[in-house]
């Protein structure tokens, strides 16, 4: 059977598996098809990376997922079929800024909890975009808390004493530099999106597609898939795999099926 998983993260960002990693886990899970969906890179995709997909059989799909904020609140857009134009790339690096300096401010809280993480501590030579994740699993590594979870809940989350929102870009600057770069923007994990009067403005944005497939709520998904055909919108699915940050989501979990693939890609 036809299966792709359209939303899933390497080392680039915050996943703990490679990109070549990805594609062999893919393999061994039997699907047809994954979409590396990085945190604003797409550092991933090499030459090399789409040479190794076909030559084990899995299909590879260019995908990257954007932070982005409306009145306040965080929305994550999906980009699929993007070229690495100069302005993508561009916007990209803003993004890599933008992280940067809100580690920085992350850790500067917790230094004021007399809990010390240096900013080389998150540098890796495997990853390039670094974020709340990996402070995360460094409080872990340190004994302040005994998982990821507990440090979002006590620390670094939304409305936590260490949170820092940071700069933020708008949905509708993202879904133009999408479309500047050939790609189609979809709404990332809608179900996220508990404040009904910024979902009613998304649903007035020029998306392309939604998600609504995603990782084990599949309860969701009738809601979504309606919506979608109510908006003539496109249909993504995929897992959120991380690796061992989030150990409970599979890769291939959640997917989407050949027809849905063929309609956002022009193939499969």
């Amino acid at each position: 059977m036809y299966r792709a998983d359209l939303h899933c993260h390497s080392t680039c960002s915050d996943g703990t598996s490679t990109p070549e990693e990805l594609l062999i886990l893919a393999k061994e899970s039997e699907l047809s098809a994954i979409s590396i969906t990085d945190h604003d890179t797409l550092d991933a995709y090499t030459d090399s990376l789409f040479e190794k997909g076909n030559a084990i059989g899995v299909k590879l799909f260019v995908g990257v997922e954007f932070s982005t904020r409306h009145e306040g609140y965080p929305i994550h857009l999906l980009g699929y079929d993007v070229q690495k134009t100069p302005e993508i790339l561009a916007f990209c690096e803003k993004h890599q800024q933008r992280r940067l300096h809100r580690n920085r401010a992350i850790l500067e809280k917790l230094r004021h909890l007399s809990i010390i993480i240096e900013e080389d501590e998150l540098k890796s030579p495997k990853e390039r975009t670094t974020g709340r994740p990996h402070i995360a699993q460094l409080l872990v590594e340190k004994g302040v808390v005994s998982t990821i979870q507990e440090a979002f809940d006590r620390f670094i989350g939304e409305g936590k004493p260490c949170f820092e929102p940071g700069e933020s870009f708008t949905p509708e600057e993202t879904i133009d530099v999408i479309h500047h770069s050939f790609g189609k923007a979809f709404i990332a994990h809608p179900h996220l999106v508990r404040k009904k009067s910024v979902f009613n403005d998304l649903l007035e944005m020029p998306f392309d597609g939604i998600e609504c497939y995603y990782g084990r709520y599949h309860n969701h998904e009738k809601k979504w898939l309606r919506l979608a055909k109510e908006k003539g919108w496109l249909v993504s699915g995929g897992s959120d795999f991380h690796g061992e940050i989030k150990p409970h989501i599979r890769l291939g979990c959640s997917w989407t099926p050949k027809e849905k693939v063929q309609e956002i890609f022009g193939t499969t």
